[in-house]
């Protein structure tokens, strides 16, 4: 008889929940259900009690709540969770693509001594993403909601509160509050002693290791999901962490992952420090690290372009001298909270279809360059390694030939998609096997995908829209925040 065991994750725009064999990794039950995200200019959030529902839609979707044996909670990074002193949520969560707090983040740099003193002693130099400066900004802007907040928590945590009435995260999505570091696997007393942050760690959730139980089913959460009272609940982690995972992710392997944003990444037997802010040095979720860079526009800002001028995603011709900057969202890397998207190199007779592709150029000329800022402050790429492309966007045929033309690089393109639960379902099986979670995902073989032979690099296009986004850089970071 199979032991099954759950994954969840709990994304920007869904949750989404696998259950899986926990010998073979084969998913045998799939569920989702969509979220609400409110906001215009910079902000973005959903109310933490439209994830727990999602959770239960998408459980109860799957046919085998009943029959989990374990279950783990992989969710969105940085999103500010803050609960009153009855666990209650006192306002919707500030996602992690809310940009209000981009002056905050200022504020906070200079406050520990600059870039080089973040990212010495945090491993990250704060943005808007970061769940420290949206912190900054609530006490600034809602005082009276941060003098009632008696806990806070991230995405993932919040869920897995309410599974097992424990108040714990991971070191992985820790890594992302810009309050813990990776020097010292602890929370930061000097972050947490700002003027702008004055937090206790009595607020915040106890750390778990990476094959660590969160605690189990309690009763209350039985009765609302269908799963069994004592079913044991794994740690958890960020997104992120959660599909490295979910990939057995070996230390060397490039990744770019292509949703509504961007990420480029790898696992690092070494910890980062970048000064620059381009490189976020996370910790992973299974005792290694995990430097990453986030772009705010990727497949959306495609989209977008595609529908205004109404092309179909893939009628593209090659792009002829036109850039597009698809910062529509401003952006994370670069550190452009403010910024708006551009289109340059427009004449009379360009075809519409180029500006698509341009788009498409922009938003993987980004991710490209993340990864060699990564290849320099971490362990580094193992030379000839192939390019893993996972997210919805890899599934695109002009996603898949913009990567390997302007990457240069073998790529592959892993069968399985739902890899974010499927690194929360690791976690799960890890727990019930007392197995190191990476030895789970090696045996589930979740990098078995298609192989696409390295194509010589376009450099002429790279060339150009490199060119075109600095001018705009030094014209940009000129520019005071408005926020």
């Amino acid at each position: 008889m199979k032991t099954l065991v759950a994954g969840v994750d709990c994304s920007t725009q869904s949750t989404k929940v696998v259950v899986v064999d926990s010998d073979s990794g084969a998913i045998v039950g799939l569920g989702r259900s969509p979220h609400t995200v409110t906001g215009t200019g910079g902000a973005r959030e959903t109310h933490p009690d439209v994830w727990w529902q999602a959770l239960r839609q998408a459980l109860g979707q799957t046919g085998f709540a009943g029959k989990v044996a374990a279950i783990s909670v992989a969710g969105q990074q940085h999103g500010l969770v803050c609960l009153d002193a009855a666990g209650q949520p006192l306002r919707p969560a500030m996602l992690w693509n809310d940009t209000r707090s981009a002056s905050d983040a200022v504020v906070l740099l200079e406050a520990l001594g600059g870039p080089s003193a973040w990212a010495a002693g945090v491993g990250v130099v704060p943005v808007a993403s970061f769940t420290a400066t949206k912190w900054a900004w609530l006490r600034r802007r809602e005082p009276e909601t941060a003098a009632r907040t008696a806990a806070i928590r991230l995405p993932h945590d919040y869920l897995t509160e309410r599974l097992t009435g424990e108040g714990v995260t991971d070191r992985g999505d820790a890594s992302g509050t810009a309050w813990w570091s990776t020097a010292t696997e602890a929370y930061a007393p000097e972050v947490l002693r700002l003027d702008a942050i004055k937090l206790s760690t009595d607020m915040l959730p106890r750390v778990l290791a990476p094959a660590e139980a969160a605690g189990s089913i309690t009763e209350s959460a039985a009765a609302a999901t269908g799963l069994a009272a004592g079913t044991p609940v794994g740690p958890g982690t960020g997104d992120n962490m959660g599909a490295a995972l979910g990939l057995g992710l070996r230390p060397g392997i490039p990744v770019v992952s292509l949703g509504t944003s961007g990420t480029a990444y790898q696992v690092s037997t070494t910890r980062t420090a970048d000064s620059t802010g381009d490189v976020a040095g996370f910790a992973d979720a299974g005792g290694r690290f995990l430097p990453l860079a986030a772009t705010l526009n990727c497949t959306l800002a495609v989209d977008r372009v595609a529908e205004w001028l109404h092309l179909d995603r893939d009628d593209v011709a090659p792009s002829r001298g036109v850039v597009v900057l698809p910062y529509f969202d401003g952006e994370r890397t670069p550190n452009l909270p403010d910024a708006a998207a551009a289109v340059l190199g427009l004449r009379h007779d360009t075809d519409p279809r180029s500006i698509l592709m341009a788009t498409y150029e922009g938003a993987v000329v980004g991710l490209l360059d993340a990864l060699d800022r990564i290849d320099v402050c971490s362990s580094g790429i193992a030379p000839g390694a192939p390019l893993v492309l996972i997210g919805g966007g890899a599934l695109g045929r002009t996603w898949r030939e913009v990567v390997q033309r302007l990457s240069g690089r073998a790529i592959l393109i892993p069968d399985q998609t739902e890899l974010v639960a499927l690194g929360a379902a690791v976690q799960a099986a890890a727990l019930l096997r007392a197995e190191d979670p990476q030895v789970v995902a090696a045996g589930w073989n979740t990098m078995a995908g298609t192989a696409l032979e390295p194509v010589e690099r376009d450099v002429e296009v790279l060339s150009r829209h490199r060119s075109v986004r600095q001018l705009a850089l030094d014209a940009l970071q000129e520019r005071p925040s408005r926020r």
